[in-house]
């Protein structure tokens, strides 16, 4: 068996009280206290960016494809569905769906209450699934087989109770236009995404709609919501997407559309860092300044074995080696108690947030792997460099005053 290791075995703080077996626990929670810390951090702030980037792009898609128009108008010029990029858009590898979308403004006049709302038509290729995590009561829009217009749609919350309405009522929605006119509409689902953008305007309702009073030919869409095959190739995707398509047909990324809910999610990140940091340089002072205790106590032992031979690398290695255990020991306590709140959390989600603040009624967490190895061999790799400062110290330590140190 190796020397070293033998003689940190023997000294570790199982075989150990007192003052040495204090410090030993004193370093084993620095290190589990500090990762469990910094695993929470980051997986709560990837379960914020990956809730919030989801509810955007369940109703935006990641771009959007639509005709250039000089106006800042919410209703865009229509587009064809028989475009050459809608067309072959499936032959493309980094496209994952593509989906029709209109827009038309109006006024939803309830009891005592009118609201100024945009009806987003929708089409039977609407990603349902992806939206079904925004759907808080009711159903989703049942299609007409025929390519009639239905006339039921989608509230949010927010603006059903502001008109204090409910699933299974009907609704009437005034369009201004030449000349105007309505349609009166079968509320069959609440949505919340607690996104004001979406919340305070927005209603789903059929593109059918939107065709007919635009007197748009059953062809013509507002434009075009692409979904990526992987989000996170959103900003190297757009050149190669703008080179697809039509060129009449302009890209809006949502990252920049949305851009004040994206920039807020990006300045989380700065926070998690600097946590990071801070809990990177405690642990390696921690370690420093314990491992400075522990060969201040193991002072005579060392004297010793210098008498009897050892080298200052045998030395050292056996405060290195103390020193790893140390941290291997708190880096199991620590995963331990990081991933088990964090389980606990997904499981019961009782940790509750104010919707109206967080854009979610509860803390999230996203299980991303790579981070936590990549934290755990963060901490290793630090705390396991800075034992060598320490340890340095043994090569000035002279075996007769060593001995006779009390």
């Amino acid at each position: 068996m190796n020397l070293s290791y033998f003689i940190a075995k023997r000294i570790s703080f199982k075989r150990t009280g007192g003052f040495t077996g204090t410090i030993h626990r004193i370093a084993v929670a620095s290190i589990a206290i500090g990762l469990s810390i910094l695993i929470l951090s980051f997986l709560i702030l990837g379960g914020f960016q990956e809730v919030v980037s989801s509810k955007v792009f369940s109703f935006t898609g990641h771009y959007q494809v639509h005709k250039f128009t000089s106006s800042n108008a919410y209703e865009d010029l229509p587009s064809s569905k028989n475009s050459n990029f809608y067309k072959k858009y499936h032959e493309y590898g980094f496209i994952g769906h593509v989906q029709e979308y209109a827009y038309k403004p109006g006024l939803l006049k309830g009891d005592e209450e009118v609201q100024g709302v945009l009806l987003k038509g929708i089409g039977k290729d609407f990603d349902q699934e992806v939206f079904s995590q925004s759907l808080k009561s009711g159903r989703f829009i049942q299609f007409a087989e025929d390519g009639s217009a239905s006339n039921e749609i989608l509230l949010s919350s927010k603006i059903a109770d502001k008109l204090r309405l409910k699933v299974g009522e009907k609704i009437i929605m005034y369009f201004v236009q030449d000349p105007p006119r309505y349609r009166r509409f079968d509320i069959v689902g609440i949505y919340e995404t607690y996104l004001e953008d979406f919340d305070d305007k927005v209603i789903l309702g059929d593109i059918q709609t939107i065709r007919n009073l635009n007197g748009w030919e059953n062809d013509m869409v507002g434009g075009f919501e692409v979904f990526l095959k992987n989000p996170n190739q959103i900003d190297e995707m757009e050149d190669e997407l703008y080179g697809r398509i039509d060129y009449d047909l302009k890209i809006d990324k949502v990252t920049d559309k949305y851009i004040q809910i994206f920039d807020w999610l990006k300045l989380l990140n700065n926070n998690v860092y600097v946590f990071l940091g801070l809990i990177l340089f405690v642990a390696a002072f921690n370690m420093v300044a314990i491992l400075f205790i522990l060969i201040m106590e193991r002072t005579q032992m060392i004297g010793m074995l210098k008498a009897m031979g050892s080298t200052n690398r045998q030395i050292r290695r056996i405060f290195v080696w103390n020193g790893i255990r140390i941290i291997g020991r708190g880096l199991l306590i620590g995963n331990l108690i990081g991933l088990g709140i964090c389980a606990l959390q997904d499981w019961t989600k009782v940790i509750g947030l104010d919707p109206t603040n967080y854009y979610m009624s509860y803390v999230p967490i996203q299980w991303n792997w790579p981070i936590i190895i990549s934290l755990n061999v963060l901490v290793l790799l630090v705390t396991t460099l800075v034992l060598f400062i320490p340890a340095m110290v043994i090569s000035n330590v002279q075996p007769i005053k060593a001995i006779r140190f009390d």
